[in-house]
């Protein structure tokens, strides 16, 4: 079974990574995308999916709504906002009309721990202006071997 609680202690465990773009190693460097990698591959054993390398202004290069994209691959439709828990997956945009680019684990209801840019990964509170830049919640899906 995957929990919401299983999900938070991954991604504490995940804190004080340094911020290394790409990366996806618990201790040693990852990205917001890192982090959400090794969250899947201590869950389930494996990579999501294979990631082609990225530029940090990927999203603003294409435009494409390649975040929410892989969302729905992996983690299916989208919860409301109002029924997010501890464990879900936030994924933000900074502005509208962006595409999404930031992605995060709701540690409870004023907390997400994120890989955060020129730093590590780090528990933030979800102040209003991190709330109002939420673009999609998506629950981690049951452990197939449960």
């Amino acid at each position: 079974m995957t929990s919401g609680a299983q999900v938070v202690a991954i991604a504490e465990g995940f804190l004080g990574t340094p911020y290394r773009h790409q990366g996806a190693t618990k201790g040693v460097g990852c990205d917001c995308i890192g982090l959400i990698r090794g969250i899947w591959r201590e869950l389930y054993g494996e990579e999501p999916e294979a990631v082609p390398p990225y530029a940090p202004d990927w999203a603003e290069r294409s435009g494409e709504e390649r975040l929410l994209a892989a969302g729905l691959r992996l983690f299916g439709v989208p919860l409301a906002v109002a029924d997010m828990a501890a464990g879900d997956l936030l994924l933000f945009r900074w502005r509208a009309g962006c595409a999404a680019k930031h992605a995060g684990i709701l540690a409870g209801p004023q907390h997400f721990i994120h890989a955060y840019e020129q730093g590590a990964v780090i528990r933030s509170v979800l102040v209003p202006c991190w709330q109002r830049r939420i673009a999609a919640v998506h629950r981690f899906p049951e452990r197939r071997d449960a």
